[in-house]
């Protein structure tokens, strides 16, 4: 117990210390002294009270090496700090105001790395996933030959994959909403198959591509039977066409049996087609 006791009053006569040591060190106005001491504390693992020290002398450092190196250094405290959005800020900020400065390409690298963190579950707001995408492809761009080229590749793809599941997701909602009232022209199932045809644009080589084609294919027949009798034929013509695009695309699809069946329903109202699945 007296060991314990010990123990925990030599802790809080550190902390204390280092608590009035940092306390001066904000107060004082020698901002070198003010610089190393935020190095040490981002050295220990001290990120916020670091950014804090760092943040004092930027303005003062400006235009000198100390001040490029400590603007970089923000950046690291904020990502280690799990602050990404200001991380991002500063990076971005950094390889703005040092285009050809010693920390530039990993700036932009931790810019898109940071925006990459504040990415969220696809049904969600995804303006951070489209900015980290142009982060990596800007650093791609600026720096084709960086050993950290294949990775920001790998990124780009993985938030490719979050922004395809949200298209997917919206695609299959209007789907399921059907005939369900809103999206005036050709409702729910006209919006589904703009949607998916956009997705399967943009993102040619998605594992998602054939899950879009079904949807497109299920889309155009169910808007064919719900049209009006002069339309409905051109409409059915349309799905047939999408029936054999699928099939040639994916000739041994699970769904086959089904689009089978689709085509079946829609030949009986398209008189001169003369073509069997």
């Amino acid at each position: 117990m007296k060991l314990l006791h010990a123990t925990l009053c030599g802790l809080a006569v550190w902390l204390w210390a280092s608590c009035s040591n940092y306390n001066q060190i904000v107060k004082t106005q020698d901002y070198s002294y003010k610089y190393e001491a935020a190095k040490q504390y981002y050295a220990e693992g001290q990120y916020n009270r670091a950014a804090q020290l760092l943040q004092d002398v930027l303005s003062v450092l400006k235009g000198t090496d100390q001040g490029e190196e400590s603007l970089y250094l923000t950046g690291l405290c904020n990502m280690k700090a799990h602050s990404y959005d200001a991380a991002a800020t500063v990076f971005r900020k950094y390889y703005q105001t040092y285009p050809k400065g010693k920390y530039a390409e990993l700036a932009r690298f931790n810019c898109a790395q940071s925006l990459t963190e504040l990415v969220s579950q696809p049904k969600l707001d995804q303006t951070p996933t489209y900015e980290a995408i142009t982060e990596y492809q800007n650093f791609i761009e600026n720096y084709p030959n960086s050993e950290l080229r294949p990775m920001a590749q790998d990124k780009i793809f993985e938030l490719q994959d979050i922004l395809v599941e949200k298209e997917y997701l919206s695609a299959k909602l209007y789907y399921d909403l059907g005939t369900y009232i809103g999206n005036g022209g050709n409702g729910n199932y006209g919006a589904c198959i703009v949607t998916a045809e956009n997705a399967i644009k943009d993102y040619p080589y998605t594992t998602r591509r054939e899950d879009f084609s079904l949807l497109i294919l299920r889309a155009k027949f169910a808007l064919a039977e719900l049209s009006v009798e002069s339309k409905r034929e051109d409409r059915y013509h349309q799905a047939i066409d999408e029936y054999y695009g699928f099939i040639t695309e994916y000739p041994e699809s699970k769904h086959l049996k089904e689009a089978q069946q689709l085509f079946k329903k829609a030949k009986a109202y398209v008189v001169d087609d003369e073509t069997n699945p």
